[in-house]
């Protein structure tokens, strides 16, 4: 998405949309570098097109990237600084969170988010806005989530070969979250599963803000990669047959239902293949089930407990397949919806759908999140 800012309080309108079939990543991770940059450039060369009416020439250089949560981590840290009574500024809550990031950086892993979600005073809890207030101490519980620096600097070297800086990263399930979640969600518990081509993120929200972030590289390409093997066909018709009868819910007709597999290999106007829609979801369904399962299993070693709410907003391609959602209420034992973008006005609808709820965010995070950039805390 290409956007420009609108409106002293930070609203934008969207001006170009570009996508373009993934290529050169793997599972998050990037395994061939040409074919990646190849994709970049063509996705901002569609999106540059459809804005050069009214950019007017101006090319495209600062970017914000999302960063597949496979190379993010998740940080829980409190910080306690010294009030000595006078009132709580700015500069006294700068001065606790860049004390907690000085004691997570590290070589090997880069500051990605510093997230304040709960101050205390003199030992009182709860507090969500302590600017202003008088005490003597004052304690932070921070959120800190870091990537791994082998990746990032790969996904900045291609990146970079497309001449553009990257001016923020943002995790991709925080992302996806800000873009689909309404302020009840956030504030009361929400865990948000964004399901990708080779990754399924989780973030889980409470009292406003992301307190934990995950992910398994395990997505809907899996999901493909089933079908193509089960039944013998191209990994390109898979995807076909995934998305035109898919389901991850079998029902009653699907035995009955017959549909034709184009056999591997063969040109077109080869015998047909006609097969049951039920052999079809009976090789999607268990893959679904493991990837729901595995994000359960994450969700409770966290050690959330009720935080983690009792609702469920499932994002991403992969999200789309027919009886996600059913078999998502099912396996989590939660209240599920589908999200999409919901911050972001006068998106076409080709591009408002769960698909396209991380790119959405990103655009949320820069107007609405900036603040928690390490390096605009460390600027300071």
């Amino acid at each position: 998405f290409i956007a420009r800012v609108i409106d002293d309080e930070g609203g934008f309108e969207v001006l170009g949309i570009g996508h373009h079939v993934s290529a050169g990543i793997q599972a998050g991770t990037i395994v061939d570098m040409d074919r990646a940059e190849t994709a970049i450039r063509q996705t901002v060369h569609a999106a540059e097109n459809m804005a050069a009416s009214v950019m007017k020439g101006y090319p495209l250089r600062e970017v914000v990237v999302n960063l597949p949560g496979v190379h993010a981590a998740s940080h829980g840290h409190t910080a306690d600084v010294k009030i000595a009574g006078h009132e709580i500024t700015e500069n006294d809550i700068r001065r606790a969170l860049a004390k907690a990031q000085d004691e997570v950086v590290s070589d090997e892993y880069e500051l990605i988010h510093t997230i304040p979600v709960e101050y205390r005073v003199d030992g009182n809890n709860g507090i969500r806005e302590p600017r202003g207030m008088f005490g003597q101490d004052m304690s932070v519980d921070i959120h800190l989530v870091t990537g791994d620096m082998g990746a990032l600097r790969n996904m900045a070297s291609a990146i970079e070969r497309s001449h553009l800086d990257i001016s923020a990263l943002c995790v991709s399930a925080y992302a996806a979250g800000l873009a689909s979640l309404v302020e009840d969600e956030m504030d009361l518990g929400c865990t948000v599963i964004d399901m990708g081509g080779g990754v399924t993120s989780f973030a889980v929200f409470h009292g406003g803000h992301m307190i934990y972030s995950d992910a398994i590289p395990v997505g809907g390409n899996h999901v493909t990669n089933d079908i193509a093997k089960g039944l013998t066909t191209s990994v390109h018709d898979a995807e076909r047959l995934k998305i035109l009868y898919g389901s991850a819910m079998g029902s009653s007709t699907d035995e009955a239902e017959l549909i034709d597999v184009p056999r591997l290999g063969e040109e077109g106007g080869g015998e047909p293949n006609h097969i049951p829609r039920s052999l079809l979801i009976g090789i999607i369904q268990p893959r679904i089930e493991e990837i729901l399962e595995l994000v359960r299993a994450r969700l409770s070693d966290s050690g959330l407990g009720t935080a983690l709410g009792r609702r469920v907003v499932l994002t991403g391609g992969a999200s789309q397949i027919s009886g996600m959602r059913d078999l998502a209420q099912h396996v989590l034992d939660k209240q599920v919806r589908l999200g999409r973008p919901i911050r972001v006005g006068g998106l076409p609808d080709a591009v408002s759908g769960p698909g396209f709820a991380t790119t959405a965010g990103l655009l949320t995070y820069l107007s609405e999140r900036a603040d928690e950039m390490p390096a605009e805390i460390m600027a300071t």
